[in-house]
């Protein structure tokens, strides 16, 4: 398949026969699916499964996050005709990531998202599959590490954000998108010594007790000294990471709910990702990309950059365990 077979290349989600392969139709039109991936609902045999959770009932400020996973996946439609750049590793030819849909849930019933969370999540998992998850606000998170705390019990968090997510919460059943990790770390699902907690740039008393590389150290050490630090918390321990897209400056990602300024930039950010391969990444997302507050789409353009330096972080990280 080349660029001039384009013509004849469209719906590569549904038609692709098995999962590898680039796919080169046009980027405005076709079924969606993040990178154009084969769309299914039988992962056997699947590496990563990338799932959407529309959800955003848990925001403190300006909701519409429930339609970010949509407009991750289209974005991510300008990027699989060329492998990732900066890796060399191509997920769309050499592993099998697959689109696995959005997370049933009742919309009216927010009590039984949680579960019905963590119930989708774990089936991926029990199907021998890694996460990859499209948010839905940063509450979406909280339900995600009970299921993989159930598979690898305390997990090292790796988590880009502008805030810290630990205000003290100790009511388990209010869905906040402020207080999860205070209520995971709480519930010991979270090894706290060797997470961390990377451009955090809001106040918060309590002391969570995870290495925190707020963004001003950011800024003034650098990326390489900031992916060392990261590896040095982190080491060999089963990572989850979590990128919350205010970890961007709002002049990067102005479609989010809660933006802070002093963050980092896209740069950054890549450079970053691109940097932690060798940890031992066994799942991630990326959350709070909120469209209607993105009048030029480039939020989520970000997020699907985000999304695909995940993907390649995970394989890599597959690649090099053999």
């Amino acid at each position: 398949m080349a660029l001039s077979d384009a013509a004849n290349d469209v719906d590569n989600a549904l038609t692709r026969k098995g999962f590898r392969g680039m796919s080169y139709e046009n980027a405005f039109g076709g079924v969606l699916s993040f990178m154009r991936r084969t769309y299914t609902k039988d992962l056997a045999g699947v590496d990563l499964a990338v799932t959407g959770v529309p959800f955003d009932q848990a925001v403190t400020n300006r909701p519409g996050t429930r339609l970010g996973p949509r407009a991750i996946r289209e974005a991510s439609t300008l990027q699989p005709c060329d492998p990732p750049f900066g890796w060399d590793i191509n997920p769309f030819t050499d592993y099998n990531v697959a689109d696995f849909g959005d997370v049933a849930f009742d919309y009216a019933d927010t009590r039984s998202f949680p579960g019905a969370l963590k119930a989708h999540i774990a089936g991926i998992l029990a199907a021998g599959a890694g996460s990859l998850t499209l948010g839905g606000d940063h509450y979406i998170t909280f339900p995600i590490l009970q299921a993989y705390y159930d598979t690898y019990g305390p997990i090292s968090l790796i988590q880009f954000d502008a805030h810290s997510d630990t205000w003290e919460d100790d009511d388990m059943d209010r869905i906040d998108h402020g207080t999860m990790f205070y209520k995971a770390l709480k519930m010991g699902l979270i090894d706290a010594k060797h997470s961390v907690q990377v451009g955090i740039r809001t106040v918060n008393e309590y002391d969570a007790g995870v290495p925190v590389i707020d963004a001003p150290t950011l800024h003034e050490q650098g990326v390489a000294a900031t992916v060392d630090q990261i590896k040095s918390i982190v080491g060999d321990r089963p990572a989850y990471v979590t990128f919350d897209i205010d970890f961007l400056d709002p002049a990067f990602a102005p479609g989010t709910g809660t933006p802070v300024w002093g963050g980092a930039s896209s740069a950054q950010a890549a450079a970053i990702l691109r940097g932690l391969r060798g940890i031992n990444m066994v799942g991630g997302d990326v959350v709070e990309v909120s469209p209607p507050f993105d009048a030029s789409g480039a939020t989520a353009v970000a997020g699907a950059h985000a999304a695909c330096e995940l993907m390649c972080l995970y394989c890599w990280n597959l690649r090099a365990r053999g």
